[in-house]
């Protein structure tokens, strides 16, 4: 690539930079990974977006810090692959095209199964690429040429590969078991979709009188009334004393006339209630397993839409919550409901369209996950998988140690449908990567497919090698597998991360699929609240690329992130980060006016150096070596916070002033030259460091630049500028900076205007090298504190008449301010100052010294009052110090 010089607009645009080099990097193959490459590798899978979806910032967040890594690793000298897809996402997109269809007066079964799955192809291929096209517009660098969604044809193969494999094993079998059900949905939901909520529920007492018409009765307690029609058993704890008369006795299921037992099971809490529990093993999970170790009869009484069955008598035809209130109402008529309590209980919801999930008894398929588990808890623990922040490890455990079979088995029509046939003549069941021709038993051909599909999550539970060719050996695999790192959030480390684990561990005999698991956290808007439509609150990460660009973000997101914490973001802080792209467009544009004619090559005099030169060519290496251990650390916030300081802090605001009198020439040429070429050197460093966090501009400006001949990744990452750091080189310009900022701050507080050139000022020095290092310095030291001429004294001079005054390690630093100021009201303001600062001091002790407040107020605004606190004590103390200098 040979580019034309780009020319510098006087002020930053990002509209025809961002599109403008997307394309060029997608033209050049600048991402496309090479698997015959020697370099390193280094891999991450994207977590796939949902084709349903649309770019959220929690998007932005995660593929902003993914790019981030893959850009740096690729100027470190790493074959890189960042693989890209979507998520057929089952229930999600089938609710959305069942919504469509509705719009039209159509319902999926008046178009049948293989028509209604055509229409989501096509409503796939008309809106899945949306969020593809918006994760260009923010920068990601993945491989698009090796784009994958998880019904491919091949991710499709390696589904059935991995489900027969784990079938013939014994890991995936089917059974008839109580699991979630979404009557709504009318699909099997797994524990981990179902989202429990706090509710207002009921407590109804009910009595069962004894089968043998025995005086007294057995009370239980229940939440679900409804469910009494399906009761088995009643169940005391064993050690129950004060009920173990009850044990063995038969009592009459109310309103039903059933006769059932009273048994003993450990799973009854003694001290719950009356210590005594109704057992309904077809609609609750306890109660199946109480039901299946005292071999009770599952008794259904509500159906996979949520209406009262056959077995539920006069009830049947009722929805469940109208078959509650009638069952109430006839115990409360016959004086069975001794009475009803509120409370507040949890309950279960679809996590997708938030119907109450209803337990139900059904057919379905399970993979035993406790083998699986056991080895994705060895592989962490052995050190093969590391989680950043480490503080999830222990999440992680938690769940993988308490782990419940998983339901795979979904009752919808999108999705990979179960690789299983049955014969229908002899009861054969057939589990096969490929459609069997006849029943291997009977030989009979006509054979129906499992109707079934597969839960979303077992599918992308394979999608790190999957999406590389497994089950096939390719080169792919053997390149880029395992994977460097996951780049996620902590809502889907059950969802997802674990069994991406399982899953590896056993696909790719042992081998894990990632090395890290990098968790970030949530992002909220200002206040800290989670984001929502309802809400009003929701930042629209397209629309912040509209307005200020996608580098805006990308920063604003990085320097947000702290690991372990969450990001409170707003339109005024990604405003805020936006200055900082005007900030380097002017610094670049300063530099590139200032480097002399087309053709010229300044390079670096030793001789010519000055100590300003010799700090930034320190500080440049250090900051390097920093960005390298950051980034490799994962410590996102602190990497783009450490460049946002540097290049606004201490290259333009303290280099850049210091380099104005050699690039007008008024130290020679020898002294231009050498500052030129090392400006030169600066720009190309600090562009390159920029470059993973703000690609766009970065990109612009070093095309601009003398060094710009290719593009920034294909140039490496920087090397130190200097052999080794010269500590005192940094110590000495860290002492003239803390004498200009003494300064420029006693020229603040006598108010006088920052670019005001003065008469004077005195430096009181009590050591021999410090004042040797001020006097070589008194050009800089002049030049950034707008000060004509500097004394020096050494040792116990006076203080000069009327000045304000500093003290410095081995420094006193006198400002005259007698001719630029009226001393008099100076002293009278600084008194009436002083007073009301101490008032305000006074109530922040007050308020902080308040246990209520302490105790009660968020973390957040009792450290805004001790930071309130602490700066009202610090400019107090200047005050004082201040009206001690002009009174004494």
């Amino acid at each position: 690539m040979d580019p034309e010089k780009t020319q510098l607009s006087k002020g930053y645009d990002p509209v025809p930079i961002e599109d403008k080099w997307y394309a060029e990097w997608v033209k050049s193959g600048l991402f496309h990974a090479d698997e015959t490459s020697a370099k390193p590798h280094f891999s991450i899978v994207i977590p796939p977006p949902n084709v349903t979806g649309s770019l959220h910032v929690g998007h932005a967040l995660d593929d902003t810090l993914q790019d981030i890594l893959c850009r740096t690793k690729r100027m470190q000298g790493c074959e890189v692959l960042w693989l890209p897809g979507t998520d057929h996402a089952g229930i999600a997109t089938q609710n959305v095209v069942e919504r469509s269809l509705a719009g039209e007066g159509v319902s999926r079964h008046d178009l049948g199964r293989e028509e209604f799955v055509k229409r989501v192809w096509q409503w796939k291929e008309k809106y899945g690429s949306t969020i593809i096209n918006q994760l260009k517009k923010l920068g990601a660098s993945c491989d698009w040429e090796r784009e994958r969604f998880t019904m491919d044809e091949g991710l499709s193969r390696a589904v059935r590969k991995i489900f027969v494999e784990l079938h013939r094993k014994g890991l995936i079998y089917r059974g008839k078991y109580l699991i979630n059900w979404c009557p709504r949905c009318q699909t099997a939901l797994s524990d981990l979709e179902v989202e429990h909520e706090e509710e207002d529920g009921k407590f109804y007492e009910v009595s069962y009188k004894f089968a043998d018409g025995g005086e007294g009765a057995v009370i239980v307690m229940t939440t679900r009334p409804e469910t009494i029609l399906g009761d088995s058993a009643i169940a005391i704890h064993p050690r129950d004393e004060k009920n173990r008369r009850l044990v063995g006795k038969k009592v009459v299921v109310p309103l039903v006339g059933r006769v059932i037992p009273v048994i003993e099971d450990n799973m009854v809490d003694p001290d719950f209630g009356t210590g005594c529990v109704k057992i309904t093993p077809a609609h609750d999970p306890n109660d199946f397993l109480v039901g299946q170790r005292h071999n009770l009869e599952q008794i259904q009484v509500i159906d996979w839409r949520g209406v009262m069955n056959e077995n539920s008598g006069k009830y049947r035809g009722m929805g469940r919550f109208e078959a509650r209130e009638a069952v109430v109402e006839d115990l409360k008529r016959e004086g069975l409901l001794l009475s009803v309590t509120d409370l507040k209980h949890s309950v279960g919801h679809c996590y997708r369209c938030h119907t109450v999930i209803e337990p139900y008894l059904s057919e379905q398929w399970f993979v035993k996950t406790r083998p699986l588990a056991d080895a994705g808890v060895a592989a962490v623990k052995a050190g093969k998988i590391k989680f950043v922040p480490e503080q999830w490890t222990n999440v992680y455990y938690q769940w993988m140690e308490n782990i419940r079979d998983w339901c795979i088995s979904r009752q919808l029509w999108w999705g990979h449908r179960i690789p299983a046939w049955y014969c229908d003549e002899c009861g054969c069941v057939m589990v096969e990567e490929e459609a069997p021709q006849k029943c291997p038993k009977c030989g009979n051909a006509k054979l129906r497919q499992d109707e079934d599909v597969l839960d979303t999550w077992f599918s992308s539970g394979l999608w790190p090698f999957s999406t590389m060719g497994w089950p096939d050996d390719t080169q792919t695999l053997r390149k880029f597998y395992p994977t460097s790192v996951l780049v996620t959030g902590f809502d889907i480390i059950f969802f997802w991360v674990a069994r991406m684990i399982m899953f590896g561990l056993e696909g790719m005999k042992g081998e894990v699929p990632f090395r890290d698991v990098y968790i970030h956290a949530l992002v909220r808007d200002e206040k800290g609240q989670k984001m929502s439509k309802s809400r009003g609150n929701v930042i629209d990460p397209l629309t912040i690329v509209k307005d200020y660009g996608a580098d805006a973000l990308r920063l604003t997101l990085a320097a947000l992130t702290v690991q372990g914490r969450d990001i409170f973001l707003s339109t005024e802080r990604i405003s805020t980060y936006r200055l900082f792209m005007n900030k380097l467009w002017n610094a670049s544009r300063f530099a590139l006016m200032n480097l002399g004619a087309e053709g010229e090559e300044p390079r670096i005099d030793e001789g010519e150096l000055k100590l300003q030169d010799k700090w930034i060519l320190n500080r440049i290496s250090q900051i390097s070596a920093e960005m390298t251990r950051l980034l490799d650390g994962y410590f996102f916030g602190e990497a783009a916070r450490l460049m946002y300081d540097f290049t606004w802090g201490e290259l333009c605001d303290w280099y850049l002033e210091l380099s104005k009198p050699a690039l007008r020439g008024e130290e020679g040429e020898a002294r231009r030259r050498t500052t030129q070429a090392v400006l030169i050197a600066l720009f190309e460093d600090v562009l390159k460091l920029l470059h993973p966090i703000i690609p766009f501009v970065t990109e612009e400006l070093w095309h601009a630049s003398p060094f710009g001949k290719e593009l920034i990744e294909r140039c490496g990452w920087p090397k130190p500028r200097v052999a080794e750091i010269d500590e005192k080189v940094l110590s000495d310009m860290a002492f003239v900076q803390d004498v200009v900022r003494a300064v420029r701050n006693l020229r603040a507080e006598a108010r006088i205007a920052p670019q005001q050139l003065i008469g004077g000022v005195t430096f009181n020095v009590h050591d021999s090298d410090k004042l040797a290092l001020l006097r070589s310095a008194e050009e800089q030291t002049s030049l950034l504190t707008k000060v004509k001429k500097i004394a020096f004294a050494e040792g116990s001079s006076e203080k000069p008449e009327k000045s304000l005054a500093a003290v410095l390690d081995g420094v006193q630093v006198y400002l005259p301010v007698g001719e630029l100021l009226d001393v008099e009201k100076e002293i009278q303001r600084l008194k009436n100052d002083i007073a009301k600062l101490e008032k305000e001091i006074e109530k922040g002790k007050a308020k902080l010294a308040n246990k209520n407040f302490v105790e009660r107020a968020p973390e957040e605004v009792i450290e805004k009052e001790k930071s309130a606190l602490a700066d009202n004590e610090t400019k107090a103390r200047r005050m004082k110090e201040n009206l001690s200098s002009l009174t004494d």
